[in-house]
């Protein structure tokens, strides 16, 4: 059997008692419970607050004499209101969250019978939500009897009663939900509620899951969260396993994938356990896993199904329980019409898919996720950097219009960050910096096209060689300015910049739309 923690609250009233023989002739529930003949106590976590320091070192001593196997561990903490739904909650919650839980290795029981109601609710909200990972257990007196051990049982509560921390509960899983977000206060509703579902989805099932959409759209850093999301209710155990599938190719793939016994093939020197093994009691992400071979799909199924696979060149099948989190870039409904994957696999991984959207199609969540990305410049690199308003306004105006293709989504909006911010060595990002990334960026996105090619688009190959090399060169950057500002006035103010500063009156707009008509075109061409 495993060893047994109990945690529970001193009970002020219910476990005082006057010192001398008598004492043992009355019930306290905190001592009753290490007298029980079918339940050893191997440790008692005994909560109480500094007030009562006196009665607990009374109570300590007691359980001592009583079961001097039991390891009795004081935790003092005081509560400015002991009535305060929000504060004890919060303190209990900080409580589950710093103590070291091993559910594999240890039983824990959560005694709800001592304490203030509040503190008997909130050890019931902390106990169905899985930070702590035990049961419930609650001890009453023998009714008529003149004898202190009374009973004890585990139980199910009924929340219905307890509508009044409704709310309470809903500020724990909305920190959930952020949680998966990285804090990020994203705008777009369809995430949002996608984000909301995957949170219940976590904490309440070990299907597999399935992470649809293109690359650089998060699928990777979500599985991790939804990993640490779970390590912290103490629903897994074991490492957080990444694999790129596109990575594994030919008979190495299921080496790497299942491990290996010493002597299978030549190289193999020595055993190797393999992934799915590493992720034993953990979770397993499989990115890219439409890039595996019809063999390994097979090995992948009985393994999420049965928990078992063979190792290449081995006799006895290996064991390993994970949570599987897949991730694709394809659509696999048409992978398997095309023969490309298993479609008994896809039907396995199917009862949890989430369609992950580009940057492009969150385009109000571009300014959260910059300044996402510059907290994170900030830890990685040590030197906080910041954005002027004149070249923020320019950058979110450029990043969240049409023109922007955002292609390598939010790799690309990291990798630009990071340029602009080691660039600024004075920790101001100005309006040059944001000019110069956002020409860039244009050029990455339009497949970085030779001088030119963007104007034979936009007039075809006989109208551009009948423009002088001079006004073609200038035309190409007018062209570059339109399409990463936010309006024709903005373009005309770039590009007439100095001087409009010498004219008394000006009309950016009026002379941008002249310069274009020269060549025959529109501000609404340029731009499309």
């Amino acid at each position: 059997m495993k060893p047994t923690t109990v945690i529970g609250f001193l009970g002020s009233t219910l476990d005082a008692a006057k010192f001398g023989p008598s004492r043992w002739n009355k019930w306290r529930p905190t001592v009753s419970i290490c007298m029980q003949e079918d339940l050893r106590v191997d440790r008692f976590v005994l909560i109480h607050g500094s007030y009562h320091r006196r009665l607990a070192e009374f109570v300590m001593q007691d359980i001592r004499d009583v079961s001097p196997e039991t390891e009795v561990v004081p935790h003092v903490m005081d509560f400015e209101n002991a009535w305060d739904f929000e504060e004890v909650y919060g303190k209990l919650l900080d409580f589950a969250r710093e103590f070291e839980f091993d559910p594999d290795a240890h039983d824990y029981l959560i005694h709800i019978t001592t304490g203030t109601h509040v503190a008997q609710i909130c050890l019931f909200l902390l106990t169905e939500a899985r930070y702590l990972p035990g049961k419930l257990l609650q001890t009453q007196p023998n009714k008529g009897a003149l004898q202190p051990i009374g009973t004890w049982a585990s139980i199910d509560l009924d929340l219905s009663r307890y509508d009044s921390i409704a709310s309470r509960f809903a500020e724990a899983s909305a920190e959930s939900t952020s949680f998966l977000k990285s804090g990020i206060e994203t705008c777009n509703a369809a995430f949002n509620r996608m984000i909301e579902e995957i949170e219940q989805v976590a904490v309440r099932s070990r299907a597999p899951i399935l992470l649809m959409g293109p690359t650089g759209a998060g699928k990777s850093q979500l599985a991790r969260k939804v990993f640490e999301l779970k390590k912290l209710r103490h629903q897994v155990e074991g490492p957080f396993v990444e694999v790129n599938c596109a990575t594994l190719k030919g008979d190495s793939a299921m080496s790497a994938l299942f491990g290996h016994k010493k002597g299978a093939f030549t190289g193999a020197v020595q055993d190797r356990p393999g992934l799915l093994k590493s992720a034993d009691k953990g979770l397993l992400f499989l990115d890219e896993i439409g890039e595996l071979g019809l063999d390994e799909q097979a090995m992948i199924l009985r393994a999420i199904e049965e928990g078992r696979f063979l190792p290449v060149g081995a006799d006895n099948e290996a064991k390993s329980e994970f949570q599987l989190i897949a991730g694709t870039n394809r659509n696999l409904m048409d992978e398997v019409a095309a023969g490309n994957f298993r479609e008994d696999l896809f039907a396995r991984l199917n009862l949890w898919t989430f369609a992950l959207p580009g940057l492009a199609e969150r385009r109000e969540d571009i300014e959260p996720n910059l300044d996402y990305e510059l907290e994170r410049f900030a830890e990685r690199e040590g030197t906080r950097v910041t954005f002027n308003k004149e070249a923020r306004d320019r950058y979110l105006a450029f990043a969240e219009s049409p023109s922007a293709r955002w292609q390598g989504n939010f790799r690309d909006l990291a990798a630009s960050v990071t340029r602009m911010a080691t660039l600024c060595p004075t920790g101001r990002i100005d309006r040059e910096a944001v000019d110069f990334e956002t020409d860039r960026l244009a050029r990455l996105w339009s497949g970085d096209k030779a001088e030119g090619s963007r104007l034979t688009d936009l007039l075809g190959t006989e109208r551009v060689k009948a423009i002088d090399p001079f006004d073609r060169v200038q035309l190409e950057y007018v062209v570059q300015v339109c399409r990463r500002s936010a309006s024709l006035s903005d373009a005309g103010r770039t590009l007439f910049a100095a001087s409009r500063e010498q004219r008394t009156s000006t009309n950016d707009s009026d002379r941008l739309r002249k310069y274009l008509a020269k060549f025959g075109l529109d501000w609404g061409a340029v731009i499309q």
